[in-house]
């Protein structure tokens, strides 16, 4: 009998049984409210913005939600990005400042406004860009920066409109993971130039695809507005096009589910919020877990992520990767993150492009990559990050105990775990 309990309480890598079998919740939620405002816009026939006119009320919703004068739907997050920087005056031969630690749109975007992304390493408590490390990256072809809202936690935002009103810069927030966080009581989308968000399906608002820049500057949103549309004017006529454009507009489809998505965001905030306390507060008393602290001045997180750091040294020489492969096996999901974005392969090749050839000089771009020094974010890439996503914490209480428990469990075998690992390697 006494083997037998033992056999259960051993992990699943060791033969044991997983703590978790069945699913937790899954991502998208929706019910009969979604597919009868889908059929709405199917038998109207009105399916564009300019023919319908739920994409103009899913701007103003969105405006009043993240406490802006504006907002813009556009295809998706990616383009967000691509048109706020462009129609912020981002040019061919500028730089922008980017957080290493960010999905690659957050970069590409800055390729696609032919500009150079620099980077700026990370905080080690937060994982979003440091400001400490701004102003020594900054030269006189520096025109914006782009703090990424990581996992829905707000940047420092003081710090860095303080540098950039210093240095005469733009900031551009890529809140494309943050929707309805707050610094100091403020929603992020507001705080900087303009601010960028995603409706892709993962996001904790999602409509499949889909995206939106926000901000209180009517020209500049008057520019964001032509670009997505081909150059037009608003209102103006259809063959008339006043400036450089192209089509990244939203369907009254996507607007449709998202303006229904929307009534669930703060109940579903909530619930993601007081799970990820409790995490914090359990997980906080295992050796060698630290949860991403909150700063004082973040008012609300928004948990597009779970964030907490692993160190393999608590966990008898584990690395993190076994780690994730370990907790997975119990049955939660889970992943170590990002790699840092200047070791993918599109980065040499956008280098290597002809345009950027003639754009910068030799001796930068051949200096570029092996100038880059993020040393926060190496770690976090390789050795410590831990991410849960975000429709994890919408569960129950016996949920995060199930993650509670499989992370001790992992921790009590940590030894047997890794002598495993490293049998299978020999």
């Amino acid at each position: 009998m006494g083997n037998s309990k033992q056999v259960q309480n051993r992990p699943a890598l060791c033969g044991g049984q997983p703590v978790r079998t069945e699913p937790f919740h899954s991502w998208p939620q929706f019910d009969e409210r979604e597919e009868q405002a889908v059929l709405e816009v199917l038998r109207s026939g009105k399916w564009d913005r300019h023919s319908g006119e739920l994409v103009s009320k899913l701007e103003q919703t969105f405006a009043r939600l993240c406490g802006v004068k504006h907002a813009l739907m556009v295809s998706t997050g990616s383009v967000a990005l691509e048109i706020a920087l462009r129609s912020a005056g981002v040019e061919a031969g500028d730089e922008v400042l980017v957080p290493p630690y960010t999905f690659m749109a957050t970069v590409m975007s800055v390729f696609l406004a032919n500009a150079l992304p620099v980077f700026v390493d990370i905080h080690p408590d937060t994982y979003c860009m440091d400001p400490s490390r701004i102003e020594s990256h900054i030269t006189s072809r520096t025109k914006a920066i782009l703090p990424v809202h990581l996992a829905g936690l707000p940047c420092d935002m003081d710090s860095i409109n303080a540098i950039a009103e210093r240095h005469d810069l733009i900031v551009i927030e890529d809140a494309c993971q943050a929707h309805l966080a707050e610094w100091k009581g403020q929603k992020v989308g507001g705080i900087g130039k303009a601010g960028c968000f995603s409706f892709q399906i993962s996001k904790n608002i999602s409509g499949a695809e889909g995206g939106a820049i926000s901000s209180n500057d009517s020209d500049f949103m008057d520019r964001c507005f032509q670009y997505h549309t081909c150059g037009r004017t608003r209102g103006g006529m259809w063959y008339k096009h006043d400036s450089p454009g192209f089509n990244y507009r939203m369907t009254e489809f996507q607007a449709a589910i998202l303006l229904v998505q929307i009534d669930r965001v703060n109940e579903q905030m909530k619930r993601r919020t007081e799970n990820a306390d409790y995490l914090n507060r359990q997980l906080s008393n295992i050796p060698g877990i630290r949860p991403l602290p909150i700063p004082e001045n973040v008012t609300r997180h928004a948990y597009h992520l779970y964030v907490f750091r692993f160190d393999e040294e608590a966990f008898g020489g584990l690395d993190r990767d076994l780690f994730v492969k370990a907790l997975e096996s119990e049955g939660i999901p889970c992943s170590g993150g990002y790699n840092p974005l200047y070791r993918e392969k599109f980065m040499s090749k956008m280098l290597e492009s002809r345009l950027f050839q003639q754009l910068f000089s030799n001796d930068l771009l051949e200096g570029y990559l092996p100038s880059i020094d993020c040393p926060v974010a190496e770690r976090a890439c390789a050795r410590e990050g831990v991410w849960i996503p975000q429709e994890i914490l919408l569960g129950s209480r016996k949920d995060m105990d199930d993650i509670v428990e499989s992370i001790s469990r992992i921790q009590r075998y940590s030894e047997n775990i890794r002598q495993i690992a490293l049998k299978k390697e020999v």
